[in-house]
């Protein structure tokens, strides 16, 4: 059984889809971090970092337990686990993980940023609105490239795609429009029909 520490964010949604798109049997646990819950030292026991989302595998590599935090390594965890959604070839595999890393460097912090300076800070900030609010159009621009190249951002589905998606599930937040990315757009449609996309996306309820 896999123990998922998570709250209702991009980075949190992320392990709860590939948890279902695996099938693999998983108790939530909601960590508000609204009101500080990551904080908390049960919880900083897991994630030294204090951030979501975090898993306990009671199963992991020999049977023995292992905890896990930041949501890429825990993507490549279960991936391996299950011997799903990273393609088995070596030079498939890091197709795969350089779009990760994409999305763990650029996409993740750079949307982020950009829903706090135009959501949560405040007081208005134009050199930081301008400023990520043009990085995050550049961002798409190399996904709607790449997405008019291949129907994902891999060779085949992966946790690639899974890591992007709940990101750009935001795109109002981060007042793009997809309309203006027809390749990301046909992309994000394709995945959001998914059943196991949608469950995940609906953790924590």
């Amino acid at each position: 059984m896999i123990d998922l520490y998570t709250w209702s964010t991009p980075n949190g949604r992320k392990v709860s889809i590939l948890l279902e798109e695996c099938g693999l049997p998983y108790r939530v646990h909601a960590v508000n971090i609204v009101q500080g819950e990551q904080f908390r030292p049960e919880f900083v026991a897991i994630c030294p970092n204090s951030k979501i989302p975090a898993i306990a595998d009671s199963e992991g590599p020999d049977g023995a337990p292992i905890t896990l935090f930041e949501s890429g390594a825990i993507l490549v965890y279960l991936a391996g686990k299950t011997g799903r959604f990273l393609p088995q070839s070596v030079r498939g595999r890091y197709e795969a993980l350089q779009w990760l890393m994409f999305q763990m460097g650029g996409v993740g912090p750079i949307f982020g940023q950009v829903h706090h300076f135009l959501r949560s800070a405040k007081e208005p900030v134009p050199y930081a609105i301008q400023r990520y609010k043009a990085e995050t159009r550049r961002l798409y621009g190399v996904l709607e490239r790449r997405l008019g190249e291949a129907a994902f951002l891999a060779a085949e589905y992966s946790i690639a795609d899974i890591a992007t998606f709940p990101w750009v599930a935001r795109h109002e937040w981060h007042q793009v429009a997809l309309a203006d990315f027809p390749n990301v757009k046909r992309w994000f449609c394709t995945i959001a029909a998914r059943p196991a996309v949608a469950r995940g996306m609906a953790v924590p309820r």
